[in-house]
């Protein structure tokens, strides 16, 4: 059974829209009920321009802005329940702030989140998202993904919400033993989603299955 939402802050949706949301997540094997309740907790509409927030509750991906993308809330969904499937996490990197939404959903489950953004403005607009949700357990910084935050390593998991066409080193690196990295890797069109965790000897790798997001570029702009 998924969790029921409520109405604070969800006022230009149905709740009958929002319920059939969860419904489908959960139909889609979703089964970790902290991640559907922060799903159905945080307002999705508000990370998104106005044109757009009646698709807000859809299955979908959709635009942001500088070609880029707010995820679709299963593979939200299904990332985040990957990273806490051994429990409770301290410290998670996720690269790619977007526009806050995975950055909000993280925010509700660990205790602390560290978000790389290479575009300045989604950077700022994240930063708007999340101060007007009053979260204060995010650090955001606009900066360059491929090299990760080592001053802020090493992380319990570390989320990637861009594809990169090989798997970045420097992330591994960063990573806790025991912790886990989700990221879609390979060319457009051809990406896996792929769960990687670190042990004292070696990166066991999980394909979690096909993907489709945007490529991972180097740089901030």
């Amino acid at each position: 059974m998924t969790p029921r939402t409520h109405s604070q802050g969800f006022g230009m949706t149905s709740l009958r829209t929002r319920e059939r949301l969860l419904q489908r997540l959960y139909d889609q094997g979703i089964r970790d009920e902290k991640v559907l309740t922060q799903i159905a907790t945080v307002p999705r509409h508000k990370f998104m321009d106005e044109a757009l927030a009646s698709r807000a509750y859809e299955d979908t991906a959709l635009p942001i802005g500088h070609g880029q993308t707010i995820s679709q809330p299963y593979v939200v969904a299904k990332m985040t329940e990957a990273i806490l499937r051994d429990g409770p996490l301290e410290k998670v990197l996720e690269i790619g702030t977007g526009c806050g939404y995975q950055t909000a959903i993280l925010a509700g489950l660990v205790r602390q989140v560290y978000s790389i953004e290479r575009h300045l403005p989604l950077n700022t607009m994240a930063r708007r998202h999340i101060r007007n949700l009053r979260i204060h357990n995010t650090s955001l910084l606009h900066g360059d993904g491929w090299k990760g935050w080592p001053a802020r390593a090493p992380f319990d998991a570390i989320i990637v919400t861009a594809a990169p066409e090989t798997l970045p080193e420097v992330l591994l690196e960063q990573l806790e033993i025991g912790g886990r990295l989700v990221v879609p890797v390979g060319p457009s069109g051809r990406q896996d989603l792929l769960l990687i965790t670190r042990t004292e000897e070696e990166f066991v790798t999980e394909n979690l299955g096909a993907v489709s997001f945007v490529p991972m570029l180097h740089g901030k702009r």
